[in-house]
């Protein structure tokens, strides 16, 4: 895009980004992001971008989760390598229930900012800036604590790099390799979804059996022994976001190298604001996240600016409107889209909408209105006759306690037991497994009835 320079958002109306207090400090941290290799590379974007495409169309599908919020101090191989397995387990239910390829992206290696529902906080009486990501200030409820410090941002940058390698390692390396599909099931995952997932494995496995013995040739099995993994994360902390932007050499476009694909929040994505102004320049697949308060106007104007050249698999529509709210908002927008022709995956966040506070005190989501929001989604995808292509969850590989319901009927009692987010409740990897089964239904539903009428 030659009218664009990366720095074009500094001029633009910001929000939901810190105020460093030491111009030196932040510019001196800037200017060594600016030395560091990017994290992910031109090639890559383009790859997720073209599985994207064949999201849009329903040739494949979205799967997208991870943490709310990464922490420094929960970081830790053993968690990455357990929401990754989790994701892994959440791709095969889907995989075999839609009979298309899942396209899988982790809230990972850079989701470390949040936006937030108010600028300050107060306790006892104590009102103190609001904890934005580790990126920006710390949890601990102390001044000092909630002054941005801007060499936070090359802390993170470490702990991203560390995480894709990992990532990468575990992708290639043969973790992955579908032959493993029984030795992903965690400990702790047990009960009805469990025993479904391990069905599933076993009819794998035979079939992976059958090709061997019908003489599967080497390159197939490799191409079985890998997969595709791509990271995202919310593009909110523009400093950090610009320092990684890079030209790619192949092109001459400007490519994000904070991660595969970024998106633009709820708050974040003013028409006229900095975020979109930065996303809109970048060759990285773009997220847009729509809440109730998304007019199609807006929406129309939106779609313009970050696909003007209508790229299928360009942008992602993240519907997130809340349980009982998704037949009174998504149509508006679906309407929105056909009137402009745009190319757009459609994708459903089932977490943000449907955020309350507990009978204990504690933030948390009801897995019931998780549940709800995704059927409502499909529902309301098969009325209009278009193509729902993903799924978006804030998740985690731990067995943690956050959101309450789930087969394991987690109560509003048990949530301290292991409330460990810094931010905002996800499922636990029991919890996850059991969506992605209902996920499947809905596809499998939902490819039944498109066979049904082709063949009418």
């Amino acid at each position: 895009m030659s009218d664009w320079q990366k720095d074009a958002w500094r001029s633009k109306p910001r929000v939901q980004m810190p105020d460093y207090l030491d111009a030196d400090r932040l510019n001196a941290v800037e200017a060594q992001l600016g030395k560091y290799p990017p994290l992910v590379f031109a090639g890559e974007a383009r790859s997720l971008k073209a599985q994207l495409a064949a999201a849009s169309r329903g040739e494949a599908f979205l799967l997208q989760g991870g943490d709310c919020a990464e922490s420094f101090a929960e970081f830790s191989a053993d968690n990455i390598r357990d929401t990754f397995k989790v994701l892994l387990q959440m791709a095969v239910v889907l995989t075999y229930g839609a009979k298309v390829p899942v396209v899988k992206v982790g809230r990972m290696a850079g989701q470390f900012a949040k936006p937030r529902s108010a600028p300050t906080e107060t306790v006892n009486g104590v009102e103190l800036p609001s904890y934005r990501g580790d990126i920006i200030n710390e949890l601990d409820f102390t001044e000092v604590a909630r002054v941005p410090a801007p060499e936070k941002m090359l802390q993170a940058y470490t702990q991203a790099a560390a995480t894709l390698n990992l990532l990468r390692a575990f992708s290639t390396g043969g973790f992955a390799d579908i032959h493993n599909v029984h030795s992903w099931t965690l400990g702790f995952t047990d009960g009805a979804e469990a025993e479904q997932y391990r069905d599933i494995a076993g009819r794998i496995q035979d079939t992976l059996d059958f090709m061997k013995a019908a003489g599967m040739t080497a390159e197939t099995a490799h191409e079985l022994g890998s997969v595709e993994f791509y990271t995202s994360h919310e593009a909110l902390l523009l400093e950090y976001e610009e320092a990684l932007t890079r030209v790619d050499s192949t092109s001459g476009q400007w490519v994000a190298g904070s991660g595969h694909m970024i998106w633009i929040g709820d708050r974040t994505r003013q028409p006229d604001g900095a975020h979109v102004e930065f996303a809109r320049g970048v060759l990285n697949p773009i997220g847009l996240k729509c809440g109730p308060s998304t007019s199609a106007d807006d929406l129309k104007v939106l779609m313009a600016k970050l696909n003007p050249e209508n790229e299928e698999g360009r942008l992602t529509l993240i519907a997130r409107f809340g349980a009982g709210s998704v037949g009174e908002h998504l149509p508006r927008l679906i309407k929105a889209v056909k009137e402009e022709g745009a190319n757009v995956v459609w994708s459903c966040d089932a977490m943000h909408g449907n955020t309350i506070k507990s009978s204990t005190g504690y933030k948390t989501r009801p897995f019931d209105s998780v549940l709800r929001e995704v059927r409502e989604f499909f529902q309301v995808h098969a009325a209009e006759g278009t193509i729902p292509g993903g799924v978006h969850f804030e998740m985690t590989g731990q067995d943690v306690t956050e959101c309450t319901g789930g087969v394991r009927a987690v109560s509003d009692e048990d949530l301290s037991a292991r409330y460990h987010t810094a931010c905002d409740p996800r499922l636990n990897a029991s919890q996850s497994l059991e969506l992605a089964f209902l996920v499947a239904e809905e596809l499998s539903a939902r490819r039944n009835c498109r066979a049904q009428a082709a063949a009418v």
